[in-house]
């Protein structure tokens, strides 16, 4: 018997325009749904795609622009919060606000998204998917703010999915490092090296839309994906 499967819909995404972000946004176009991207680089996205530039630091700024996207589009039927940074330091020697700024747009820039995109959310019985990290499993040196924040990510995934089930679908994802422009500014010491287990942003694409495409009562409630030799698992 085939297992049914729902179709992908209107799909907000954050960080859409590079990444992890970008990888999505192309796999739910393939996949026959509707991107709808919010980003502060929004010229980096494909012509055609919805993009609106936001700030997700700017909780006002990005909980209207969820709102205005699900008016425009009728409603949503996801959001996967892909819009991350870092900039690894040691706590001694990353100023406050470079420290506040990543936790401000992992975590509470996630909290905000799906705030304000609950209403349509609930009314389509829709499915967010957040995004954390193999750092949510296990912090390491030089990584208390991003650390931290996935963590948050992890934690804040779990209550939520306790306080919406049978309302919405909520998917953690915990992706291992990834093969993306994430590590492109950071000095040489916090570089991958050449030897460097990576894995495609496409790869966990495909995950993401293998959970948004489970049919309704089934959840998935975290996926990791990680190459098989990634140390920090478990």
């Amino acid at each position: 018997m085939p297992v049914p499967t729902t179709p992908i819909g209107r799909v907000l995404v954050t960080g859409g325009a590079s990444g992890l972000g970008a990888a999505v946004v192309a796999a739910v176009a393939e996949a026959g749904g509707t991107p709808v991207v919010l980003d502060l680089a929004v010229d980096a996205v494909p012509e055609g795609v919805d993009a609106v530039t936001v700030n997700v630091t700017d909780t006002a700024a990005t909980e209207q622009a969820v709102r205005d996207a699900a008016e425009r589009h009728g409603g949503l039927d996801a959001v996967v919060t892909a819009a991350g940074i870092d900039k690894p330091a040691p706590i001694g020697g990353i100023s406050s606000g470079d420290w506040e700024r990543i936790v401000a747009v992992n975590l509470l820039g996630t909290a905000a998204v799906v705030r304000a995109a609950l209403p349509a959310l609930e009314a389509t019985h829709g499915r967010v998917v957040t995004i954390s990290s193999s750092l949510a499993l296990r912090g390491v040196g030089d990584g208390t703010a991003y650390s931290a924040s996935k963590f948050g990510v992890r934690g804040f995934s779990q209550a939520l999915a306790a306080e919406t089930g049978g309302r919405i679908g909520v998917t953690n994802v915990i992706p291992a490092g990834m093969r993306t422009n994430f590590f492109a500014d950071r000095t040489e010491q916090y570089k991958p090296g050449p030897d460097a287990q990576l894995i495609e942003p496409e790869y966990v694409a495909n995950a993401i839309l293998f959970a948004l495409a489970q049919p309704a009562g089934c959840e998935i409630r975290e996926l990791s994906i990680m190459p098989a030799t990634e140390p920090s698992w478990p």
